[in-house]
């Protein structure tokens, strides 16, 4: 859920890590990429940044936080060498039965927010997933080395089906395989580094295992094993449930802050989120969850913090009220996306534009995945 090139690898990088498999174990090693001070004269390898997103609604404040703006600054940031490839995810949405006048119109406010965060398509590939076929394919091929069993394994299918007995029709293949649809869209493209939050990490290594085993058995350097940035941005939670994440599923509309929501919707779900009753402004996301939240939220608004940490803006704000600091956060959310508001509100209403764009970018993404599979064929013996 992006203008102007500079050079990726100062500025930018400095601030991901890099997650990198350890030899002979399943966890993950965090490394900074780059340090500001590393000379960039030296001619660096071409290298190609893959991201994803389910078209499932507007995004909310935490999306943005969390991922989107570093979309856009990513693109901001990019080498001349960078190749940028940003997906609406549309196949993996479907783990989930949608309906179908529904998910088009997602797949429509999805693709006009994109390109209000600013992301630009003259410099980004930016497409939905299902207008090319090679990410459903590679599947397939992928699938065909994938073990059940490190599926079964993984993290979000536990949680996910943890309450689930065998046999229940909940329980879909979809839902078993989609990482390794998700190692395919990552691995057509010839991604070098994914940007994803720390509950992702554990994909990315599989799509890295994947990538490996492949090479491993049909031999060369077939598919590139991807590696993983890590957002710095912290998460936002939810303004009801300070101790959940801010998610689109929560029942309750006020607990997130939508991209869209207007000024006065802002002020009103700010006024309402849960804190507490003591009266000083202290950083406690342990003792004081629903405060803390709010700082975090204002920390993260920022693009380019004016403050450390969270802590030392906590002491700063120390003698105003519970009042004054909801006034704060609120002024701050709108100030962060009233530009993305307003427009997305110009793209939505230009369907040609967004159809030449969709177009544009399905183009692209199947030149880029053509190489890779032509590749993939060959050494399987599909050609």
């Amino acid at each position: 859920m992006l203008p102007r090139i500079r050079n990726i690898g100062r500025d930018t990088l400095r601030q991901w890590s890099c997650a990198t498999s350890i030899p002979g174990s399943h966890r993950l090693t965090l490394q900074t990429v780059w340090s500001r001070d590393q000379s960039t004269k030296a001619t660096t390898p071409a290298k190609t940044i893959f991201s994803g997103i389910q078209p499932t609604g507007v995004p909310h404040l935490g999306n943005y936080l969390g991922a989107l703006r570093q979309w856009a600054t990513l693109q901001n940031d990019a080498a001349t060498n960078m190749t940028l490839v940003y997906s609406l995810v549309d196949l993996h949405a479907i783990t989930v039965q949608q309906d179908s006048n529904q998910l088009q119109q997602w797949k429509k406010e999805s693709l006009a927010m994109l390109l209000a965060i600013g992301l630009d398509p003259n410099k980004s590939t930016i497409f939905h997933q299902s207008d090319v076929p090679a990410h459903a394919e590679l599947m397939w091929i992928l699938s065909c080395q994938a073990s059940t069993g490190y599926l079964s394994r993984m993290t979000q299918w536990k949680d996910k089906t943890a309450n689930e007995k065998d046999g229940n029709k909940k329980l879909k293949l979809g839902l078993l395989s989609y990482p390794v649809l998700q190692a395919a869209d990552i691995l057509v493209h010839r991604a070098t580094h994914v940007p994803v939050g720390h509950d992702q990490a554990q994909h990315l290594e599989f799509a890295r295992e994947l990538a490996n085993g492949f090479n491993h058995t049909f031999g060369g350097d077939v598919l590139i094993p991807p590696e993983t940035l890590i957002s710095p941005a912290r998460r936002v939670m939810s303004l009801k449930d300070p101790m959940a994440k801010m998610s689109k599923s929560h029942t309750n509309p006020n607990s997130r802050i939508l991209l869209t929501d207007s000024e006065e919707t802002i002020r009103t779900k700010i006024k309402a989120a849960v804190t507490d009753s003591m009266d000083s402004i202290t950083y406690d996301p342990e003792g004081r969850p629903g405060v803390s939240n709010l700082i975090d939220i204002l920390y993260h608004s920022d693009a380019h913090p004016a403050y450390p940490s969270q802590d030392e803006l906590a002491k700063d704000l120390a003698g105003l009220s519970m009042r004054a600091l909801k006034d704060r956060v609120a002024e701050t959310v709108e100030t962060t996306i009233k530009h993305i508001r307003a427009s997305y509100a110009h793209f939505l209403n230009d369907n040609d534009y967004l159809d030449k764009v969709a177009a544009q970018g399905a183009e692209k993404a199947a030149k880029s995945a053509t190489t890779t599979m032509k590749a993939v064929k060959s050494a399987v013996g599909l050609i």
